[in-house]
């Protein structure tokens, strides 16, 4: 039997690849640019082009000319020949963005989370994809493949999201994919959100970081020299499980189903000490909007939310010496608030020094995120097709 490497199909899906790689990561090169950077030779890169060009993979984007010898041609890949969905399903918000090859969102739509069921949740959700679908001109059917973003573990063997209080139904996964009907991967929104950090934001250019996402809830995304860490079982970065200093003031109940981290630290346990200080407000954005205004009980409830957190990356930073920390989620952002009182807690711990940042990417990381894995899975997809 041929081996792979003797395959003439493989071997031109393989040159086809590895200038649409190329051309993805740099832009428009001419055919000699080609050839010279990947190592192949010219016929081999303009029969590879050829091919390229006819399924309307690359374009002709513009030539260059005013030196000796012909006219010569730049080529680029065409973002526009295929479109992906991102999916970011939160508790209170659903967002959805078609996006083309290279990321650039073609419709966007974002909607409230009013389902009580996963049946609802599901027919929500493709609602809004194929709205988000229209307003990008595009029949739902176009699109090449979606990545979901959601809270939990997604339990690849078992079709089904672990550790997701929060979102209705064991069967959620299922129902997902029957509303959608579509290649569809679903992975952890925060595991998301640190690659669109990645891609995008404070993580660009960094092999080694970690973001820590405190919101309605608390959860990590790592990335390990480039690539997005899962661990065995899909739950590395579960860091709302890490037990609480003030585990003893946390109702054992949720501290089983939402971990003693998340208890404390997530917004709903921000309003419960706001509260009990004395202060009535409803939710954590009123408790830092307060504290901003000079609130004497509101800045202490942060000051101690800082201090929560600060221990947090501490744990976060013995266990990974990341080069940056990103702080993301409607807590998290506030690092001008937070910030004294994390690097205060993180000097009171011991000598690690973990540089913290805010995330620049506002509430459309796990979005972006979503994409940006959606636009890697669909260029498999269409490689697999040309493999026949």
């Amino acid at each position: 039997m041929r081996s792979e490497l003797g395959n003439p199909r493989l071997l031109r899906v393989m040159n086809e690849r590895r200038l649409l790689d190329q051309l993805h990561r740099e832009g428009p090169a001419s055919r000699a640019d080609l050839a010279k950077v990947t190592g192949l030779s010219k016929p081999t890169v303009s029969a590879a082009l050829a091919g390229l060009e006819e399924d309307g993979l690359v374009h002709l984007v513009g030539e260059v000319s005013g030196r000796p010898g012909p006219v010569t041609s730049l080529y680029d890949v065409n973002a526009a020949s295929a479109h992906v969905a991102g999916i970011d399903i939160g508790r209170n918000w659903i967002r959805v963005a078609v996006a083309d090859l290279r990321g650039a969102f073609a419709g966007r739509t974002d909607g409230r989370n009013t389902a009580r069921t996963s049946a609802e949740l599901g027919e929500l959700v493709a609602g809004l994809a194929r709205a988000a679908a229209r307003e990008a001109e595009l029949d739902w059917s176009a699109i090449v493949c979606a990545v979901v973003g959601s809270p939990g573990v997604y339990d690849q063997n078992a079709g089904r999201l672990d550790l997701a209080p929060n979102l209705p139904g064991p069967d959620l996964a299922e129902r997902l994919r029957a509303a959608l009907n579509v290649d569809l991967v679903i992975e952890n929104d925060i595991n998301l959100a640190a690659v669109g950090e990645h891609a995008y934001g404070e993580g660009r250019g960094k092999s080694n970081f970690a973001l820590v996402s405190i919101g309605t809830g608390v959860g990590m995304g790592i990335v390990v020299n480039g690539e997005l860490y899962v661990g065995a079982r899909g739950a590395a970065g579960e860091v709302s499980y890490i037990p609480a200093v003030e585990e003893q003031a946390v109702d054992q109940r949720d501290a089983r189903e939402h971990g003693a981290t998340e208890t404390l630290a997530a917004a709903p346990g921000v309003v419960r000490a706001a509260r009990a200080a004395g202060l009535s407000l409803d939710t954590a954005k009123e408790v830092f909007a307060a504290a901003e205004s000079g609130d004497r009980a509101a800045l202490s409830v942060v000051a101690a939310e800082g201090r929560r957190i600060g221990g947090l990356l501490v744990a976060v930073a013995a266990v990974l010496d990341p080069e940056v920390i990103v702080l993301s989620g409607g807590v998290g952002h506030n690092l001008d608030l937070l910030g004294e009182a994390i690097q205060r807690r993180i000097a009171e711990l011991g000598p690690l020094r973990p540089a913290v940042v805010a995330s620049a990417l506002g509430d459309s990381g796990v979005l972006l995120g979503a994409v940006a894995h959606a636009r890697g899975r669909a260029w498999d997809l269409i490689f697999s097709a040309r493999m026949g």
